[in-house]
């Protein structure tokens, strides 16, 4: 009896340590699925608030006196400079507090700043990025606060933390400028066939690309007719790109190909991707005592309005500040009105969604029009003598 009763506690021992172990396993097994539900049901709340947030502001719009942040790349350049004196002027008035800032070229500082741009409260911010690839996590912490954010000047890509883009017309920007090195090399030049060589913008910006991408729709079918020869045979952007924008590196570039490919040739024309680089281009041209090339530009910076008037540069494509600045507190305006965002010209996948983009016209200034083409900007105009 005894030898029974110690089998039958072992037994019951036995089975109390095997349902808490079977316990602790079920346990274990659920855990994860509490765990990684968690967060998922936490970021579906926070998407579906900002969701609703964007809605309800979209309908009633924000306070007129509401803080607007502006992130631009840098100063670098006189169309930069203007966008920071122009956007404080505008939004200021138009009743709204501005926070106007620019991040010296370098993308941790644009996330520092638009970081405590959303920290300030404000309710759209305007960002002209250094990269456009660089921004998605803040941009998508904006807009998750509730935020607008709408791309100046160029394209952000790969997020879904943008509203819209405001720009003028890039591959139509590349189209005029590879059309007026056709035109200005008929001009100036005689008949060909012409020795050219083409230049890009900085790779990080989207608008350089499409420069680029545009301006050789037009001019590669010149190149497969023979009428016009890349002597270095650099064709592909990715040759041709100059890092930053930077007007130094453009000119040791155009000082190597005028030394590795032009002892005994003239060059005829470069395509240039914008103002400072053609001046730099016309710079190195003329200490390899070359003739002046015909070199397009863009942005119609003073000193290339006086270098086009005085026939040193050919063509420049002027998109003026004011209106592009102009558009975007036009659209900075009806948010705060309750009227949401205004009908895009067209649409852009950016690599995460749709983007509406309001497109604007470039326009080409030769010498030919630039009295015209200033007509209304007497700060260029003066420069016209």
């Amino acid at each position: 009896m005894k030898m029974k009763k110690r089998l039958s506690l072992l037994m019951a021992a036995t089975l109390v340590a095997t349902a808490a172990m079977t316990g602790c396993g079920g346990g274990r097994q659920a855990a994860p699925e509490t765990t990684t539900a968690a967060p998922a049901q936490e970021t579906k709340a926070e998407e579906t608030k900002a969701e609703e947030t964007k809605a309800a502001e979209a309908a009633t719009g924000f306070e007129a006196g509401a803080t607007i942040g502006v992130s631009l790349p840098w100063l670098g350049t006189q169309n930069w400079k203007e966008a920071d004196e122009m956007f404080k002027t505008q939004l200021e008035a138009a009743g709204f507090k501005a926070i106007v800032q620019a991040a010296d070229n370098k993308v941790p500082q644009q996330q520092q700043q638009i970081e405590s741009m959303i920290q300030n409260g404000a309710k759209v911010i305007v960002v002209g990025p250094v990269d456009g690839s660089q921004l998605g996590s803040v941009l998508e912490e904006a807009a998750a606060a509730g935020i607008t954010v709408i791309g100046y000047d160029r394209l952000l890509e790969n997020t879904t933390g943008v509203e819209g883009v405001v720009q003028f017309g890039s591959i139509k920007t590349g189209e005029l400028q590879g059309q007026a090195l056709l035109d200005g090399l008929a001009k100036e030049k005689g008949e060909g066939p012409y020795n050219i060589e083409l230049f890009g913008g900085g790779p990080a910006d989207p608008n350089a690309p499409n420069f680029f991408k545009g301006a050789m729709s037009v001019l590669q079918p010149k190149i497969d007719d023979g009428t016009l020869v890349v002597v270095s045979g650099q064709t592909d952007f990715t040759q041709c790109a100059t890092l930053d924008w930077d007007n130094s590196k453009a000119q040791a570039r155009m000082d190597s190909l005028l030394s590795g490919f032009y002892a005994d040739k003239e060059i005829h024309g470069v395509l240039s991707p914008n103002d400072g680089i053609a001046r730099a281009i016309i710079t190195a041209s003329e200490q390899a005592g070359q003739k002046i090339p015909v070199v397009s530009g863009l942005d119609a910076e003073n000193e290339s309005v006086e270098w086009i008037w005085s026939g040193r540069q050919y063509s420049t494509v002027a998109k003026p500040t004011d209106v592009l600045v102009g558009k975007t507190v036009e659209i900075i305006k009806s948010l705060q009105e309750g009227k949401g965002m205004p009908a895009p010209d067209t649409n852009v996948n950016n690599g995460k969604k749709d983007v509406g983009v309001y497109e604007l016209p470039p326009l080409v200034v030769t010498k030919d029009n630039a009295k015209e083409a200033f007509a209304n900007d007497p700060g260029r105009l003066d420069l016209l003598k």
